[in-house]
């Protein structure tokens, strides 16, 4: 009986060493390192995230509207181009970041009862005297406060996305941040160039 079961447990024991020998010589993908640790920052998030995308879907919003008022406003044809291109960029941006909120189970825009955008208090935001002041304005003097005013919200979306890229876990936020940071730095270059010297 003594020998049946040593003889077993030595068949066992060969198995296990013959299976894991063979594992190794073939690793999969699902215990491959790297793809683990990819598959979990692919899913991650954390505070940083929702953050970003709750600031910056209201902080898009005025940008779009503000591109809004250029395209019936602006005298300038690449002022109208301008603002074109941020409204084309922005609005499909809007959806994603409602999108990834979604995914996470955090609010978003008419979702966030009793949150004060204005309390959030995004870089670069517009205040409601600014904004007055715009919409009295006329011709090429339109032209130019649209102009300084979209520099100063770009720097402060640009604040947000490199605060994002420091502090955010999620792959998709993260990817999301760096294209504001390309777009919106080239496009304060270009905005710069508009103003009168």
């Amino acid at each position: 009986m003594k020998k049946i079961l040593i003889g077993a447990g030595t068949a066992a024991v060969l198995a296990l060493a013959t299976a894991c020998a063979g594992n190794g010589d073939t690793p999969s993908a699902d215990t491959n390192p790297a793809t683990t640790s990819a598959a979990t920052q692919q899913s991650s998030h954390n505070d940083s995230d929702i953050m970003f995308a709750q600031q910056m879907i209201p902080h898009h919003e005025q940008a779009v509207d503000m591109a809004e008022a250029a395209l019936r406003r602006a005298t300038n044809p690449t002022v109208k181009d301008l603002a074109k291109r941020i409204k084309g960029a922005q609005d499909p941006e809007i959806q994603q970041l409602k999108g990834m909120l979604k995914k996470w189970g955090a609010a978003a825009g008419s979702d966030m009862e009793g949150m004060d955008h204005g309390s959030m208090s995004e870089p670069g935001m517009m205040s409601d005297q600014e904004l007055a002041r715009l919409e009295q304005a006329g011709g090429s003097e339109f032209d130019v406060m649209w102009t300084q005013l979209m520099i100063e919200h770009h720097q402060g979306a640009i604040e947000m996305a490199k605060a994002e890229l420091r502090e955010g876990s999620d792959a998709e936020a993260k990817a999301l941040a760096r294209r504001i940071v390309d777009a919106q730095e080239a496009e304060i270059r270009e905005m710069t160039g508009l103003l009168p010297q």
